[in-house]
């Protein structure tokens, strides 16, 4: 396809070359835009390290997208001005726009045109649309008002688009073919819908039944779907009605276990605002028990606290959040908190932890986002000069996991007019990217920040060591204990010393892994195991170089199935009751009656006469 490339305003200058930089006075320069540019989102892929912006403007054909990709050294690679969407006609205010990276290394812009049509446009890493500069339509041609994305492990994707008074859900697989639409309707309206993925690619809807009007009664609700559109979670209601203003929407994130957290902030009870935090597990049950949620902080009717953005800990896979206070009277002073809130909506950090206080300062559009490992996380956040003032700076702060701070570091000095970016990438591959357009010369500006507080370029991740050779696994019998199992064995890398080896065994019938250590002046290694089938993987931590890639087999592959059968050398006499019976892949059928077996080989498990017990394979072939 006809790669579509249309100049924007060329006010900023702009270097094709440009890397990361570490000057919080300059930040790197990512495209030329407008300085009425808004609606910034950003995703970067996992694969790839390439991230992805979208961004809105006015143009011929209305408020439209354009998107740009940044390579993982902060270099732009759609020119100057990135591809903006161009085959299709906008209206002049925004319809709800928006865009995600797919495991395909793609990006995929998700929209209602003017005529009210929802689309999705997918550009590939080369600027090259797979599914025509026009795209595809989603929902059977509904739902021409505000759309959502999430995406799938498979190169898919899940949409969700809205008109005023349905939400359609659809499956998009990475080649553009449609699924099923799923209508989400109800005797009062159904908008404003979230997306996470739960297990399998399945996904989770979240999203708002309101009646009419400015101040409107609100709840939440929630419901899966699988890929073929099937419903695997029931309708259920997250948060209980509440009367307050329907312009306050809720938000959600996946809690990192196939379930998800969602919160909203509204004046609904006691009249004062608060967030309000809810969870639901990975089978769509909510597992706090106040209809209403649970609050970041106690109501106070002197203060509110809204403004929150959260993320969440993959150690512990609490939601860590971060919101802001003002007064209630005038709303002229604010200070920004952050809480802790667990699965079950235990508020860890009491009355939260001040992050920035009232200084003068306003603060807005605060992110947090967590480090990959698990070891803290980072807040960013607006800061402006002054009360009277529209021009601000950037500011991050970073924090162990008990909330303690570790570092503080100014992304972007310098003061004017901006807007940011909606969202953040995360930190993923050692960097988290925030983007905001100057509106004084119409640059779209970014910058990266590092675990430890540091910008620009970040140093190549050194070469991993050799993992073992000649990595083997086999079903054995132990002879001198009477034990069944799988002994492993494997060629040490002479010239590195070895602290230890690790062995990961796991279990294919329910893929969950278990990390043996060994001395690291072993080379083979007995594993007494269970009838099944398991997968095994090494690797060794050496005195210099750390921990190496995976051991390789002789034939060059990172594993070895083995399967278990406990059949052999125990004893010939005759088993008089069976008590389990599997089938040749390690799974246990739930009786134990050779009777009822159907044709095929099975694993019997048994009593003999004098109590032993034994194993046997039959074969059954009636």
């Amino acid at each position: 396809m006809k790669k579509r490339f249309l100049a924007l305003a060329l006010a900023a200058p702009f270097a094709l070359q440009a890397q990361w930089v570490n000057d919080p006075a300059s930040n790197t320069l990512l495209a030329n835009s407008s300085n009425d540019a808004g609606e910034i989102y950003l995703a970067t892929n996992a694969v790839s390290g390439d991230t992805y912006l979208q961004w809105c403007s006015f143009g011929p054909n209305g408020w439209s997208p354009t998107l740009q990709r940044v390579n993982f050294e902060g270099i732009p690679q759609w020119g100057d001005g990135g591809i903006r969407i161009a085959a299709h006609q906008f209206s002049s205010m925004s319809e709800g726009l928006s865009m995600t990276t797919t495991t395909d290394g793609a990006v995929v812009s998700c929209f209602a045109n003017y005529d009210g049509y929802t689309y999705a446009v997918k550009i590939n890493a080369d600027g090259t649309f797979p599914w025509g500069e026009q795209g595809i339509m989603l929902f059977d041609g509904q739902g021409f008002s505000r759309t959502e994305l999430t995406a799938c492990t498979d190169g898919g994707f899940w949409a969700l688009g809205a008109d005023y008074n349905n939400s359609y859900l659809q499956h998009v697989a990475a080649d553009g073919s449609l699924g099923i639409v799923n209508t989400i309707t109800s005797d009062k309206k159904c908008v404003f819908g979230q997306l996470t993925l739960g297990k399998d690619n399945s996904v989770f809807l979240t999203y708002e039944k309101l009646g009419n009007g400015f101040y409107t009664d609100k709840e939440i609700h929630l419901v899966g779907f699988n890929a073929d559109g099937t419903p695997f979670a029931e309708d259920v209601t997250l948060m209980a009605s509440q009367s307050f203003q329907s312009t306050y929407i809720h938000r959600v994130l996946s809690d990192g276990n196939d379930g998800g957290y969602a919160y909203i902030w509204h004046s609904g009870i006691d009249n004062a605002f608060n967030v309000y935090v809810f969870h639901f597990d990975n089978n769509g049950v909510s597992t706090i028990g106040d209809p209403n949620g649970i609050t970041v902080h106690s109501t106070d009717p002197a203060n509110f606290y809204l403004d929150a953005h959260a993320t969440v800990d993959p150690i512990s896979h609490d939601l860590i959040i971060a919101y802001q206070q003002t007064d209630a009277s005038t709303q002229s002073q604010d200070r920004i908190y952050m809480n802790r809130i667990t699965p079950t909506g235990e508020r860890v950090w009491g009355e939260g932890i001040l992050v920035a206080d009232n200084d003068g300062h306003p603060h807005a559009n605060i992110k947090i986002d967590a480090y990959e490992d698990g070891s803290g996380f980072s807040i960013v956040f607006e800061q402006g000069l002054s009360y009277m003032d529209n021009t601000s700076t950037m500011i991050a702060l970073g924090f162990d996991m008990d909330g303690n701070p570790t570092w503080n570091t100014t992304l972007s000095a310098s003061a004017y007019g901006r807007t940011i970016c909606e969202n953040t990438t995360g930190f993923l591959s050692g960097q988290n990217i925030v983007a905001w357009v100057n509106a004084s010369n119409g640059g779209l500006y970014g910058q990266n920040i590092q675990p430890n507080g540091e910008m620009g370029e970040i140093a190549p991740e050194p070469e991993p060591c050799a993992g073992p050779e000649n990595f083997e696994a086999e079903y054995v019998y132990d002879a001198q204990t009477g034990h069944y199992g799988v002994k492993t064995g494997w060629s040490p890398v002479a010239e590195e010393p070895t602290l230890a080896y690790y062995i990961y065994r796991t279990d294919l019938s329910n893929n969950q892994t278990t990390t043996i250590e060994i001395d690291g002046t072993l080379s083979d290694y007995f594993d007494e195991v269970e009838i099944g089938q398991y997968k095994y993987e090494l690797q060794a931590q050496y005195e210099t170089c750390g921990l190496s890639l995976l051991a390789t087999t002789p034939t060059g592959e990172d594993h070895v199935i083995v399967g278990v059968t406990h059949i052999g050398e125990n004893t010939s006499e005759e088993i008089v009751t069976v008590t389990r019976i599997f089938t040749l892949t390690g799974q246990r059928l739930n009786h134990n009656r050779i009777g009822e077996l159907g044709n095929g080989i099975y694993l019997i498990q048994g009593l003999t006469k004098d109590g032993q017990t034994v194993n046997r394979k039959i074969v059954v072939n009636k």
